[in-house]
């Protein structure tokens, strides 16, 4: 039973890391609009979506406990905006031919949660989480010697995300419910977006042809149903195993930057990825060692 438990897991580890993975290929379909269109669009399909997806749960109660905690409210709102933030420099990279950037930075995410986890959370690092942390410096320096500037995109997107996860690591609140209440804050930004954009003669939420509205009305679901996977996976996996698929998203996205939209690839950069990999496998083996530990 444990068995069946675990290849059970593994395969919706698989199935929601994997559709991370693919985003930029899904996304670059709708690179002719541009990335505040789609991230509203995708706001307010995903806020259909899951309420939908609560109503056939029956999970409304769940959302009705966290309105009774005006704090539990304001994190929401900070993990809406940072998430939002997040989406939109995500679907910019992806519009601007930046996907190596995005996907060196959701390879720098862990990293970035581990020192998060030191300043803020004031946990202490082991030798080999001290290493890994001193690498990713080290592999952002040469990026910035590389390009001549500080690569931003990758900065933003693991800053956002790590802080992201800090955050809802901090609410007692499921993954559904509480990705509906994010679609539910960002949509006044949204809203005012859109009404803004009406009085130049744009239309955010309309006007678009018919295979438009249906890759963003997609876009909401997509949102929703690889989170919905990764929480299914989280009940049937332990942390070192759901880590180690971790990393099959920023190499998916990766190799579609390289293979399938011909970004160029800087020999310089390749060292900061040299860095970042080297990085993580100390970071795993840090993990790994730890959990076994545990156990």
């Amino acid at each position: 039973m444990n068995a069946d438990r675990q290849v059970a897991g593994i395969g919706f580890g698989l199935l929601a890391y994997g559709m991370w993975g693919f985003f930029p290929l899904f996304f670059h379909q709708l690179s002719h609009v541009s990335p505040m269109d789609v991230l509203s669009n995708r706001a307010a399909w995903a806020f259909i979506f899951v309420g939908l997806l609560l109503s056939l749960r029956r999970q409304w109660g769940k959302v009705a406990t966290v309105f009774r905690t005006w704090q539990h409210l304001a994190m929401l709102a900070l993990a809406a905006l940072l998430i939002g933030t997040n989406w939109l420099v995500f679907l910019w990279a992806v519009a601007n031919q930046q996907v190596v950037a995005s996907s060196l930075g959701y390879f720098l995410t862990p990293l970035v949660s581990v020192l998060l986890a030191l300043l803020v959370l004031k946990e202490r690092l082991n030798p080999l989480e001290w290493i890994s942390v001193a690498l990713a410096l080290i592999a952002i320096a040469n990026d910035v010697i590389a390009l001549g500037s500080l690569p931003w995109v990758s900065l933003v997107l693991a800053g956002t995300f790590g802080t992201y996860g800090l955050v809802r690591k901090k609410l007692p609140v499921d993954s559904t419910s509480g990705l509906w209440l994010e679609t539910l804050a960002m949509l006044p930004v949204c809203i005012i977006y859109a009404l803004w954009q009406a009085q130049s003669g744009h239309a955010v939420f309309t006007g678009h042809d018919l295979r438009t509205t249906l890759l963003l009305a997609c876009a909401g679901a997509l949102t929703a149903l690889p989170l919905i996977a990764f929480a299914a996976a989280a009940q049937r996996l332990d942390l070192a195993s759901l880590g180690m698929l971790m990393y099959i998203n920023p190499t998916l996205q990766f190799l579609t930057a390289v293979w399938i939209f011909g970004e160029p690839m800087q020999s310089e950069r390749l060292l900061s990825f040299a860095l970042i990999w080297l990085g993580l496998l100390v970071f795993s083996w840090s993990a790994w060692k730890k959990y076994r530990q545990a156990a």
